[in-house]
C-alpha cells in the first residue's frame, strides 16, 4: 500500500521518513518531494509498505502526530492514473474527446 505524507518538516529527508516507518512494519520505498528548483521538501512525500494490515495500522498510529513540531498526515495515496498517461476515463490528455482541438 502506498501512502501519503503531509506536513513534512523541511528538514527530513528520505532515509529519515523511511526509518521512522519501518518502526511500524517493512518498508519497501520512502520519497520525500522536493522542488526541481530549489532542492527543498515541498512538505510532503511516500511511503510504500507492502504489508496492507501494517499500513493500515500505522496509518491509525501516525496520522495527526507531531514530528519536529508540525502535525503530520498520513492517509492512503490515491492512484491518480499517471501510469497509464491519462485520467483514467479512457480518454487521454484531460478528457477531451479524440481529433477535437480546443
Amino acid at each position: 500500500m502506498k501512502l501519503f505524507i503531509g506536513g513534512l518538516p523541511g528538514d527530513i529527508d528520505e532515509t529519515d521518513l523511511k526509518e521512522m516507518f519501518e518502526l511500524y512494519g517493512d518498508v519497501r520505498s520512502a520519497i520525500v518531494i522536493k522542488d526541481k528548483q530549489t532542492g527543498k521538501s515541498k512538505g510532503f512525500g511516500f511511503v510504500e509498505m507492502p504489508n496492507d494490515a501494517e499500513a493500515k495500522e500505522t496509518i491509525e498510529l501516525l496520522n495527526g502526530v507531531k514530528m519536529m513540531g508540525k502535525k503530520i498526515a498520513v492517509t492512503q495515496a490515491e492512484d491518480n492514473g499517471r501510469s497509464n498517461n491519462n485520467s483514467g476515463s479512457g480518454r487521454p490528455f484531460n478528457n477531451r474527446p479524440p481529433g477535437r482541438r480546443y
